[in-house]
């Protein structure tokens, strides 16, 4: 009796854990990746030994420790880690290492869904790629097609090539906008070959519209920006976009002004890692990660028609926000004291670091890529910002290790990528099993049974 009591009572548990949400759906899962055009029947040239080298100590935060590096953010490989896995990582003559290429970035538009490969090893073919989802999007495992094409993925080609792209994102005005960090990560190598620059593409042609290089005034390398969120007050001014970045290592936002053409700094406490959340525990490793200011959002439109930006540090459990049109005015860069421009809104609760995250318009649902539940979480921006008025749309410690990337479509799709980045780093991914996935599901659909609701 007692037995057949609690078949039933796990039974109805199993219930309530399926029906919470609706969760993610898997669309891809790779091994490893592989690309349609992996650059092998061309010679590989490598960067030129003129090319300034970021030695360790040099620039941002970084400082040395007994002579090494003190390992600080998501965007440094301890000494000797790069090497330990027994894999030949560093083959310079190799234009495509498999187990070298770890996808970061995931955003869809219109059939095509865009896929980065930031250069954190040699033997990358392409940073910048999609998949054809009308042509391949019944297959497990596609693989890879450089965007726009496979030439301007060749960083040593051309001064104006594409180096390192972490994300991508795309406006209301039909354009796929990302940073190029300028910048190869090398372990023990790091090299800033190129200023970092911001792109904006036509994704109707396929033209590069518009490099900016970002100087060295603002910044001194591409290291620490990873993401960026474009402001368009409607289509109809396409001219009139503002791009905010903010710099995980330096702990600053940036503002782009395209109409301007130019591109300020704010600097504030709100944008630096919380020393309390920085020690993590993913996919069986425990590090330390001191990630500043990491992800950015826009909120909903309020009354008077701008919009606060949310953001956080990704060693943070807190959120904050600050008004659009604080950011976009650049005289407000410059002042000391900004007031109560800056506001945190509220904690999300333990263990709730947070790699990227989006409001969603159509369900007022602000999603988050979660990195210590592996999962994606969520909040409802009509109530309180507490712990409670948290959910959980889905995590798995097997399968969603290390979401790096959440973006929504125009349709209102969520999209995430999950990578396994903390065992690559640290550990060695096994190539018989699968390391990298990409998962969706429709806001309207992920928020359901939660909290979010």
């Amino acid at each position: 009796m007692i037995s057949r009591l609690l078949f039933w009572v796990l039974a109805l548990l199993g219930m309530i854990i399926f029906v919470q949400s609706d969760g993610m759906v898997e669309v891809f899962k790779w091994k490893q990746m592989d690309f349609n055009n992996r650059g092998e029947a061309r010679p590989l040239r490598m960067p030129d030994s003129s090319a300034p080298l970021v030695f360790p100590g040099r620039f941002g935060r970084e400082k040395k420790t007994q002579g090494k590096l003190e390992v600080k953010t998501s965007r440094d490989t301890p000494i000797g880690f790069a090497t330990r896995s027994g894999i030949n990582q560093n083959d310079n003559n190799s234009a495509y290492i498999p187990y070298n290429n770890v996808p970061m970035g995931v955003t869809h538009y219109r059939g095509r869904l865009f896929v980065t490969m930031p250069r954190r090893r040699v033997g990358i073919p392409s940073t910048l790629n999609f998949i054809d989802l009308k042509r391949d999007g019944g297959q497990s495992s596609p693989k890879l097609n450089a965007y726009p094409n496979f030439e301007l993925n060749q960083f040593s080609r051309s001064a104006e090539n594409l180096v390192s792209v972490y994300r991508t994102t795309v406006d209301a005005c039909q354009r796929l906008w990302f940073i190029d960090t300028g910048m190869l990560e090398y372990p023990d190598n790091r090299q800033q070959i190129k200023r970092p620059s911001i792109w904006v593409v036509d994704l109707n042609t396929d033209r590069v519209l518009k490099r900016f290089e970002i100087p060295e005034s603002i910044v001194s390398t591409g290291r620490g920006m990873a993401s960026l969120t474009i402001d368009i007050a409607s289509p109809k001014a396409c001219g009139e976009a503002f791009a905010y970045i903010p710099d995980l290592v330096n702990s600053r936002l940036y503002v782009y002004s395209l109409a301007a053409d130019r591109m300020w700094s704010f600097a504030h406490n709100y944008f630096n890692f919380d020393p309390l959340a920085g020690d993590l525990h993913i996919g069986g490793q425990t590090f330390r990660w001191d990630d500043g200011i990491f992800s950015t959002s826009l909120g909903p439109i309020e009354r008077d028609g701008s919009r606060p930006l949310l953001f956080h540090a990704m060693a943070s459990n807190n959120e904050f926000a600050v008004s659009n049109r604080v950011l976009q005015q650049e005289a407000n860069a410059a002042r000391s004291d900004h007031g109560n421009d800056f506001r945190i809104l509220g904690n999300r609760g333990e263990h709730k670091q947070s790699t990227m995250h989006e409001y969603d318009q159509r369900t007022g649902v602000v999603f988050y890529a979660e990195i210590q539940t592996n999962g994606v979480g969520c909040w409802n921006s009509r109530k309180p910002f507490t712990p409670a008025n948290h959910g959980i749309v889905a995590a798995n410690a097997d399968t969603m290790i290390y979401p790096s990337d959440l973006t929504i479509d125009e349709d209102g799709d969520i999209w995430v990528m999950t990578n396994s980045m903390p065992i690559f780093i640290y550990s060695t991914l096994d190539a018989n099993t699968f390391n990298f996935r990409i998962w969706r599901q429709k806001a309207v659909e992920a928020k359901r049974n939660t909290i979010c609701e």
